[in-house]
């Protein structure tokens, strides 16, 4: 529709009805009005899966790899794939905005949120947002990029201020939010949290009314972070268009009406919002005609694994490569395969971004797939996970008979079953409303699997629990949080966990080889937006000593060890920062003595951000293979047989050291609310270039499975042509990357691709105006210099 009928829909409205339309009917909704055509709104989360508007195991929904890894591709046409996918996602589900791309710069390792970003530098983040934006939005859905602005730390990430000088706010951090605006046209973006140098950003009338809609010329829908408005009345008149989630909120329950109706906010501002709100709703189709945007019972389509593995393995950087060691040669007879997270990889960070996915592939079942004929041996070696891992849910019988899973019944105030289903193993969540009416306690059973001896089970959560093992009471306990972090997602994200040790004797398990379970669980508040709860186990004969000697021992005996370390969700999550860059536990030793007795050691490194990497230089080969989605496995053996090329590049600088990190501890830690930006523009690799330091692998590297020679570089107006050759024996793709000269800055970047011995000639564009220039393969290897 055009505006001018748009209008004709707000003259139809009464004051009430247009306030009511600006704050969520529930968490992830909006209100209908179906008297002008308007249907309800659906929101979902999105950074690198569709969540929906549950959060529930069985409800599945893609998993595509974290946007860190989208970057790495440095490929604008993967990378609107992947949008597209999400739009296709969105659709599937019944959503209509996606709440992402996320678009904050990685100005600190330390960044809890540093996986769901996709760079430190501000172009690479604009452009692959771009791309993003304008692929969910070709399947007729809003995007939604966020969190504008200043949203780097995850400490005090409610209330800090971030203090930023206007040149870095505009040069860095407000720049990839204006290239997404002007060449995208989001249709809703989302405001953070945290405060901008005195103001908060849901009413900072400056950088929201004055630069995002006046100066951008932004016409879409501004919406809070969820729980972030602070006030009615100066919400409103700082540019705020939608206060969520609902149905609580300052402008609820008339009361932005009632401030429009004494003045203190202007009703023609309050008809700008409407007229956003109603432009979205005809942009997604849910004002006029029939929506058939319902979410439907199918599963995520199956099609999509192909892309998704490609996408995945095209964003792997292929960080060292000593003597060739990959790609790995098919008929290879024995692998060692080692490390935790081979088995439970981390394919996605902690948080809002998290959904289910249909399934995951796991390295191990990767590399066993791919080599069928090989001898493949897996060793855990060490355990670094914080929680006991998740009972398996083959492991666990539901009692009443309907197959693999945990029985959940509801319990009202009595002890009378208000409701039952069966549910994962993996930990649960309910949001507000998503039980039975009338619950105060869940009661969850299973037979599990388990032999004679000692073992160890864990309940995490944050209430009392009453647990009982073959009919026995094993525990009564409060579990509370050692968490101070005052955050709507506290419990989900930091859960607490108690610990606690059975043995099992001939009569407590029954012929099947299972003993009885049940876990009762009153929550510590029953009407928290957020429930999660789960509990895990592990047999006690785990000793680390000789699980450290067994890998080793499999090392040595293998032509290739690949050894796969990493983070997790535990780690890495929205909610907390980093306290150290160092791999969890034991693993660094673990590598270093894995590298130590085998020459073909292949790390593979599966993390969403920096850690420190003391054994890279000893390291045959090593892989970064970022949080890699439900495919990860299947593009992990891709990759280390030669199959698919590893693509990516660098989107943010490694460092060798700690005393390297240009924003390290506590930079990401506000004192007394203030969290200064006093590095200015220099972090990342603008940073180790100004300082003169080397890191231990640059922005923009990345190895490939070929070689290239850079030949010739020149100006044609606004842009630089390169001349480079493919020079090794397989075909291969290569990220030409330019630069301005002094200071250091990526200005241009294009992907060329040739056959062995052939050459490539690209076109890349730079900004109008830029000075001396310099190209090469990473912002540490520069090759031609270009004159003005």
């Amino acid at each position: 529709m055009e505006d001018n009928d748009l209008r004709s829909l707000l003259g139809k409205l009464t004051v009430q009805d247009k306030a009511r339309l600006l704050t969520g009917a529930d968490f992830w909704t909006l209100h209908p009005i179906p008297k002008i055509g308007l249907r309800r709104l659906v929101l979902s989360d999105g950074p690198n899966g569709v969540r929906g508007t549950t959060w529930d195991e069985r409800d599945t929904s893609l998993l595509l790899p974290v946007a860190s890894g989208l970057a790495a591709t440095w490929d604008r046409d993967a990378v609107r794939r992947a949008g597209e996918l999400f739009g296709d996602e969105a659709v599937r589900r019944g959503v209509h905005v996606v709440l992402a791309p996320t678009i904050n710069l990685h100005r600190s390792p330390f960044g809890g949120r540093h996986f769901e970003n996709f760079s430190e530098d501000p172009l690479l983040t604009g452009v692959m947002g771009t791309e993003i934006v304008t692929g969910i939005q070709s399947r007729g859905v809003a995007a939604t990029p966020k969190h504008y602005v200043g949203n780097e730390s995850e400490t005090e990430r409610l209330t800090y201020n971030a203090v930023i000088d206007e040149r870095t706010l505009r040069d860095c951090y407000l720049a990839p939010f204006r290239r997404i605006v002007e060449q995208a046209r989001p249709w809703a973006m989302m405001a953070a949290y945290n405060a901008v140098n005195g103001h908060t950003m849901t009413e900072h009338s400056e950088l929201v009314n004055d630069v995002l809609k006046a100066e951008w010329g932004f016409d879409g829908v501004l919406v809070s972070d969820w729980f972030a408005t602070r006030s009615c009345v100066a919400a409103a008149n700082g540019g705020l268009d939608l206060a969520m989630p609902g149905p609580q909120s300052p402008w609820a329950d008339g009361a932005l009406a009632k401030a429009v109706e004494e003045g203190e906010v202007a009703e023609a501002l309050l008809d700008d919002k409407v007229l956003r709100l109603l432009r979205l709703a005809d942009r997604v189709g849910a004002l006029g005609e029939d929506d058939a945007r319902e979410k439907t019972a199918e599963a995520p389509p199956e099609r999509a694994r192909a892309t998704i593995r490609e996408l995945t393995g095209r964003g792997f950087v292929l960080l060292r490569n000593e003597n060739s060691v990959l790609p790995l040669d098919a008929k290879v007879a024995k692998v060692a395969v080692i490390g935790e997270n081979a088995s439970f990889p981390a394919v996605q960070g902690g948080g809002s971004s998290h959904v289910s996915p249909p399934h995951v592939v796991t390295p191990l079942e990767g590399i066993r797939n791919a080599l069928p004929n090989a001898e493949v041996q897996y060793q855990r070696g060490v355990r670094h996970r914080r929680l006991l891992d998740p009972v398996p849910r083959e492991n666990l019988l539901d009692p009443q008979g309907e197959g693999n899973g945990v029985r959940v019944e509801y319990l009202g105030e009595k002890g009378d079953v208000l409701g039952t289903e069966l549910r994962g193993t993996e930990r649960l969540t309910w949001q507000l409303g998503a039980m039975p009416e009338g619950t105060k306690k869940l009661r969850m059973s299973g037979n599990l699997s388990a032999e004679i001896g000692e073992h160890v089970l864990g309940v995490n959560g944050t209430g009392h629990f009453r647990v009982e093992v073959a009919d026995r009471e094993v525990l009564a306990a409060d579990v509370k949080s050692s968490s101070e972090v005052d955050d709507p997602l506290a419990d989900m994200l930091a859960p607490p966990e108690q610990r606690f040790n059975v043995v099992l004797v001939d009569s407590d398990v029954d012929e099947s080889g299972r003993v009885r379970l049940a876990i009762e669980f009153t929550p510590l508040k029953v009407d928290a937006d957020l429930i999660c709860v789960g509990f895990g186990h592990r047999p006690e004969r785990w000793d680390d000593a000789t699980e450290l000697e067994a890998a080793l021992r499999a090392a040595r005996d293998a032509d290739v060890a690949v050894v796969v370390v990493g983070t997790n969700d535990e780690v890495e999550t929205e909610g907390r920062d980093r306290d150290s860059l160092d791999l969890p536990g034991a693993q660094d030793d673990l590598v270093a003595k894995v590298v130590a007795v085998n020459p073909n050691a292949v790390v593979v490194v599966n993390a969403g951000g920096p850690v420190l990497m003391p054994w890279a230089t000893d390291a045959p080969a090593v892989l970064w293979t970022w949080f890699g989605g439900q495919e990860y496995g299947d593009a992990l053996a891709e990759v280390l047989l030669g199959k698919a090329e590893p693509g990516g590049r660098l989107p943010t600088t490694l460092p060798a050291a700690l005393a390297d990190v240009p924003v390290p501890l506590p930079g990401v830690q506000p004192v007394d609310g203030e969290l200064p930006y006093e590095e200015g523009p220099l972090i990342g690799y603008r940073a180790y270039a100004d300082r003169g330091v080397a890191p231990g692998f640059c922005f923009g590297h990345g190895l490939g499975y070929t070689t290239w020679s850079y030949d010739e570089a020149s100006r044609n107006g606004d842009a630089v042509e390169v001349k480079l050759r493919n020079t090794g024996d397989r075909a291969g793709r290569e990220v030409v990357q330019v630069y301005a000269a002094d200071p250091v800055r990526l200005v241009g970047f294009a992907v060329a691709a040739a056959e062995p011995g052939a050459e490539a000639e690209v076109t890349v564009e730079v900004e109008p105006g830029e000075g001396d220039l310099r190209v090469g393969p990473s912002s540490g290897d520069l090759r031609l210099d270009v004159g003005r």
